[in-house]
């Protein structure tokens, strides 16, 4: 039941972190204020799949 994904920043639009999240219990996009490193700052990321190829 739980799917990896990546945190992908709004600003730039880099793949930073990796999470998991729970499908049955969190049916809405994951978004988080986290630090990234190419912009030296903190921006919202929002969730995007990984892709298995």
């Amino acid at each position: 039941m739980r799917d990896n994904l990546m945190l992908k920043c709004g600003n730039c639009g880099r793949h930073n972190y990796v999470r998991n999240k729970n499908k049955r219990t969190m049916t809405q996009k994951f978004e988080i204020k986290k630090y990234c490193p190419g912009c030296r700052a903190h921006h919202p990321h929002k969730e995007s799949k990984i892709s298995k190829g």
